[in-house]
Formats: C-alpha cells, structure tokens, sequence
C-alpha cells in the first residue's frame, strides 16, 4: 500500500533557521508526496529575518512561517509525523517528545548561520551555504523509493542523506 502524503517534522533548537528553511524547501518541492513542518526545542520565537530573505528570494513561500516548540507535536492531535529529521548536533543530543505513531528519525546536521557572525556578506553566504545544503538533502529525499525499501535500508537512506554536503 502506498502512502499519498509523507509527514516530517524538523527539528532545531531555536527554530528560528535551519528547520524553519527546510519545512519551506520540502513543502514547495515535496508537493504533494511531502508535508513538512518544523519546531524547536527552545524555539527563539521568530523566524531569523535573513531566512526569510533568502527564502523569498529564492521564491519559497515565507509569510506562514512561525518559530514553535515542539510539545506542539508530540500531542495526541497533532499530525502523525512518518519521519523526524533533526538538522542541528544540539537538538540531536537531547531527549525528544515521544512522537505519536514512532516515526522513522535521523540526525541532518548542518551548521547554524544564525550562529555566524561578521558582515552581512558573511552572515548571506552562511545561509547560502545552509539553504544549498537544506536543498540538496531534501531533493535527495524527494526522489526516494520509500515505499520500496524496508525500515532497516529506509534508516540508512535517510542517515546516508544526512552526510550529504551541497
């Protein structure tokens, strides 16, 4: 049986970059196989404003975007999520909700722009760097034969595509 729409959730622990980039990213190129949100462990509580220019200059969808917490989704009402993506090492190594319906999990991570600092051409080309990351991770996953791999090479899959570098 084929399962229409895939749910996943990045996880950050700001949300504020990086997860908030790859929700929009899967949402816009996973259209209809894909449903992304994202969330954080200690969500900052907006959304970094070099994220959303960079989303918006790349023609992604910015204006629903939110900085949440991830209780949100560890609810019994929350979308059942098939898989949880962690994209940053702090998040990686905390303890996680127990999500509804135990979804498939794998560690993604990429370095925190919000992190860098400098001029604004440095702090760009840090979110380039993530964004071309973000993308090449999540085309990767686009594209994957979900519904013809077993759990054990559908985990190294995912793992394999966390080490991809842009």
């Amino acid at each position: 049986m084929t399962k229409l729409t895939y749910n996943v959730l990045f996880i950050c622990t700001g949300n504020s970059a990086r997860s908030i980039m790859a929700e929009a990213i899967l949402n816009q190129q996973g259209a209809g196989r894909f449903r992304a949100w994202s969330a954080g462990s200690h969500p900052a509580g907006a959304v970094n404003p070099y994220a959303i220019d960079l989303l918006e200059r790349n023609r992604f969808k910015a204006n629903d975007l939110r900085s949440k917490n991830w209780s949100e989704f560890a609810t019994a009402d929350a979308p059942h999520m098939d898989f949880v993506l962690t994209v940053c090492d702090k998040a990686a190594g905390e303890v996680c909700p127990v999500w509804p319906g135990q979804p498939m999990s794998a560690h993604w991570g990429v370095e925190d722009p919000a992190a860098v600092k400098g001029s604004d051409e440095v702090i760009h080309r840090a979110f380039n760097d993530c964004f071309m990351v973000l993308s090449r991770r999540i085309a990767l996953l686009t594209v994957l034969p979900i519904e013809k791999l077993n759990k054990l090479a559908l985990k190294q899959e995912l793992a394999h595509i966390g080490q991809v570098k842009a």
